[in-house]
Formats: C-alpha cells, sequence, structure tokens
C-alpha cells in the first residue's frame, strides 16, 4: 500500500492556492478557456499526452506507464454558475455575477495534484492514465460533447473514476454507493394553447391559465400515484408563465420544470404520464398541450466490482474516514454519460466545517468548502483508487 501523505503533505498549500485562483477566475459552461489553459500547461509541464479544445473547452491529458495494463480515466468538470457571490474572502470571485458554487474548482484542483503524484510514478505504473478535464457540467452538456469529439477513444478507459465534494456532509464522510446514486435529469415544457379574450367576459375564450393550473396540480399524482414508494422520483413545475396584463385572458401559458429518476424506465413511465395528463386536461377544458421533453443526463451508475476494488483500497488509505454506501441523490451528474459506456464509479467526498460557517449548500451564494481538509484528503483517495488499478503496490 503506498503512504501518499508525506507527498501530499509538501505539495497541499500549492493546490489549495491553486483551488482558490480557479475560484477567483470562474468561467461559465464552454468558456472555461483560463481554466483550460492553467490545466494544460501543467499537464504539460508534467509530461503528458496532451489534447485541448475537446468538446469545445474540454483537456485530455494521457500518463503512459512504462509496461501494459488497465487505462484508468479520471474525469474532473471545470465549470461555474451565474451566481453573484456573496462570501467575505480574499479569494472570491472576481467575475460578477459568476462563481464556483459547486466546488469544480476544487475537482480540477485535486485532478491535477493526482497527476502530480502519478506523474512521479509513470515507471512503476503498468498501464496509462487518462485525465478528462470537462466543461459544462452545470448545463449537462460537456460530457457527451467531449464524448462527440473522442474522449472515450485512442486509448478507451477500461474504468472511470470521478469525485465530487459534498457540502451536506462534513470532511470525513464518504459516500461510495453500489448501483444508481444519482438521478437523471430530464427538462420539460407544456405549452397550452387556448383563446384569448376579455377577463370580463371569460366564457367567451378557453382559458390557458385554467388548463395550465390544473395540469400542475394533476402532474403531482405521478410520482404518488404511478411509482411504487419504494422508488424515487421527482417532476417539479418551477415556471409558470401566461399573460401581460391583468384584464386580458391570454392565449397561451407556458410551464417548465424538471423530471428526475433512477432509472431510465421511470423517467419514460413519468413522461408518458405527463403527456397523457397534460392532453387530455388541456382538451378537457377547450384547449390543446404541446409537451416538449429533453433529456439531459442520464442517472449516475456505480459498478459494484469497481466499488468492491476501491473501499479497501479507502479503508487502508484513511481508516479514520466514514464510508456511506446507501446514499442517493436527486441531483443530477453527467458524469453519468462516461459511465453509461465505462464502467466505474463516480463518489462524494464530505467537505463542509460547520464550526466554520463552511456548510452552505451547493449552488448557493455562500457556497464554500474546507478546502484546507477535503483538497489533500480527496487527492489521496482518487490517487488511492487509480493506483489499485495500475501501480503493483497500489492496493
Amino acid at each position: 500500500m503506498i503512504d501518499w501523505k508525506p507527498e501530499i503533505r509538501a505539495r497541499q498549500a500549492a493546490w489549495i492556492a491553486r483551488r482558490r485562483d480557479l475560484h477567483q477566475h470562474p468561467e461559465l459552461a464552454f468558456q472555461e478557456v483560463r481554466t483550460a489553459g492553467i490545466v494544460a500547461a501543467r499537464l504539460a509541464d508534467l509530461g503528458f499526452e496532451v489534447q485541448t479544445g475537446v468538446g469545445r473547452t474540454g483537456v485530455i491529458g494521457i500518463l503512459e506507464g512504462a509496461s501494459e495494463g488497465p487505462t484508468v480515466m479520471v474525469r474532473a468538470d471545470m465549470d461555474a454558475l451565474p451566481i453573484q457571490e456573496e462570501n467575505a474572502v480574499d479569494y472570491a470571485s472576481q467575475t460578477p455575477g459568476v462563481m464556483h458554487a459547486c466546488g469544480h474548482d476544487a475537482h480540477t484542483a485535486i485532478a491535477l495534484g493526482v497527476a502530480e503524484l502519478l506523474s512521479e510514478r509513470r515507471d512503476q505504473i503498468a498501464g496509462r492514465v487518462k485525465f478528462v478535464f470537462q466543461p459544462a457540467e452545470e448545463i449537462g452538456q460537456g460530457a457527451a460533447a467531449m464524448i462527440a469529439d473522442g474522449a472515450l477513444r485512442d486509448p478507451a478507459p477500461d474504468v472511470a473514476l470521478g469525485l465530487h465534494t459534498w457540502n451536506e456532509s462534513p470532511v470525513g464522510r464518504i459516500a461510495l454507493v453500489d448501483g444508481p446514486m444519482m438521478a437523471g435529469a430530464n427538462d420539460f415544457t407544456i405549452t397550452v394553447h387556448g383563446r384569448g379574450g376579455h377577463g370580463a367576459v371569460p366564457h367567451e375564450a378557453q382559458d390557458p391559465i385554467l388548463a395550465a393550473s390544473q395540469i400542475v396540480n394533476l402532474l403531482q399524482s405521478i410520482v404518488s400515484r404511478n411509482i411504487t414508494p419504494v422508488e424515487g422520483g421527482v417532476v417539479s413545475v418551477t415556471y409558470f408563465h401566461a399573460g401581460d396584463s391583468f384584464n386580458v385572458i391570454p392565449s397561451a401559458a407556458v410551464l417548465r420544470g424538471t423530471i428526475r429518476a433512477f432509472r431510465p424506465e421511470l423517467r419514460d413511465l413519468i413522461e408518458a404520464r405527463m403527456r397523457a395528463i397534460a392532453t387530455s386536461t388541456a382538451e378537457a377544458l377547450g384547449c390543446r398541450a404541446e409537451v416538449q421533453l429533453a433529456h439531459l443526463t442520464l442517472p449516475v451508475i456505480n459498478d459494484a466490482d469497481v466499488n468492491a476494488r476501491l473501499r479497501p483500497a479507502f479503508a487502508q488509505a484513511r481508516p479514520d474516514l466514514t464510508l456511506v454506501s446507501n446514499y442517493q441523490a436527486m441531483m443530477a451528474e453527467d458524469m453519468s454519460y462516461f459511465l453509461d459506456q465505462v464502467p466505474g464509479t463516480f463518489f462524494f467526498v464530505g467537505s463542509s466545517n460547520p464550526a466554520r460557517g463552511l456548510d452552505f449548500p451547493h449552488h448557493h451564494p455562500r457556497f464554500d468548502i474546507d478546502d484546507e481538509a477535503v483538497v489533500p484528503l480527496a487527492v489521496e483517495l482518487m490517487a488511492s483508487a487509480v493506483a489499485a488499478y495500475v501501480l503493483p503496490d497500489g492496493e
């Protein structure tokens, strides 16, 4: 078993500084030019074979080992969110209206830290490590864009690994779950077409607001009355727009929202019921419903065999950790597209510290992590996970 701790202690200050620099300079989806440049330059300095512009702004770095063996992929996302940061820290975002409110700055710094550790052991590596720095996770498009550009070819990974900081839990808790861990996400738009008219004579109109309101109520029956209680699903209407005047019945009303499910079969059931409810309810009230559905991400489904190899590696590296095996989240992740084609796992690393006020949730304007604790820990865990596949003494 490799003891990474001395090397990590010597480097962790630089890794934390890199994370904070990235935090100061957040970039939105497919705009990660500065971040990608930092990543590509560092990988080149480490002697990696570097590819840029993969999936528009993605970066791939390949570390070739000294002998034959598996190809292990390590994925990290790079993009930020359109949120105005409210943290009063010296590394707060310098870009108005944009912030790293989900930990992708840390993910990038962590993956580069792992790359540094492994680069010094290239003569011992049996196989190769393929680092994939992905854009546009927050809009669910980056993984698919990189795959379309060949990210899973030349060489094709045998296993795919990824991690996410986890502000729902403190540093020291790890979620490593077999099977479905995160839900697939789909968005929907329902446009209800009616006939507008004067608000004082509603009997002369076909009111799309009335029909859309009934549709909103009935959509809530899909999960409660069509899905077994032991399985999870979500249908949330998050947008309702109709009309612009107090005395005019509009000709159309628009609903938007999200669908979440852990299995594609459940997603298909929810979508079928949504179409039936929207069209029949609108028709009953003299209107017409048009339903549009977009599949954003698949469910994140972890491979049990990969987890079986990682659990002892984690336990040996950090026996003090609490390992959670039954966590599921309705949040979505486009790591799911990589895991749909390559066996692998996506694990959560607790990153909050309530005593320091570092426990705001992801996507909150005051989100921040205990980077001094979680960055070195996450580097150690991911390095141990990769070593379990490509280093003879990694297990």
